[in-house]
């Protein structure tokens, strides 16, 4: 049932957006997804679908544009999701915490801060909607680390295996890998179970 209201709701969005990041600047408010009782609205889609379509440097086109609606959608939707969950728990993000997090996401993208910023600001988006974004990451990560780093393992095979993989980097480096992905497991669980127990109605 959800995945009918979900095409009864990509038909609408795509009479509204139009074809090219830049042109894509839909000021509507209206509401597109209802999570639980927190709003997604369709001004937010479009603004998820523009920053997608940047870091993956690509354009909004007719042909992609229900691809990127959809990724953009599921993503609001999980961090709708993990935000219910986090103010379940006293999680905070420093100063510096954020900052990091920052630093750690552009040096694995091929744009600086300073040049996304400028970016953003021709495509008509905020960048305080990327810090939110970055914000609620850092928290989830903080959540599930907390959670389930006690139950992480790592064995020499699986070192070995990734090293072999990657020459270059260290064996502290390739157990921090295999713990990662553990916990990413977790979440990935964590989140497909609030997806199923959610009232989700698209608009």
């Amino acid at each position: 049932m959800k995945n009918i209201f979900k095409f009864i709701f990509f038909v609408f969005l795509l009479t509204i957006i139009q074809v090219n990041v830049k042109a894509l600047d839909v000021n509507d408010h209206r509401i597109a997804v209802l999570v639980n009782d927190q709003l997604i609205t369709t001004y937010e889609v479009v603004q998820r679908m523009k920053m997608n379509a940047i870091f993956s440097s690509s354009d909004i086109t007719i042909e992609n544009n229900n691809q990127l609606a959809n990724a953009a959608v599921d993503e609001l939707i999980n961090e709708r999701l993990k935000s219910e969950k986090l103010s379940e728990y006293s999680i905070s993000v420093s100063d510096d915490e954020y900052l990091q997090g920052e630093n750690a996401f552009f040096e694995n993208t091929a744009f600086t801060k300073t040049n996304i910023k400028e970016i953003f600001k021709i495509n008509n988006i905020n960048y305080n909607d990327f810090k939110e974004y970055l914000i609620n990451e850092i928290s989830w990560q903080k959540l599930i680390s907390g959670m389930y780093y006690r139950l992480t393992s790592t064995s020499e095979l699986e070192i070995a295996e990734i090293i072999a993989k990657n020459p270059n980097i260290s064996k502290v480096r390739a157990e921090d890998i295999i713990i990662q992905r553990q916990l990413d497991l977790q979440s990935s669980k964590m989140i497909r179970d609030m997806f199923n127990e959610a009232t989700i109605e698209y608009k």
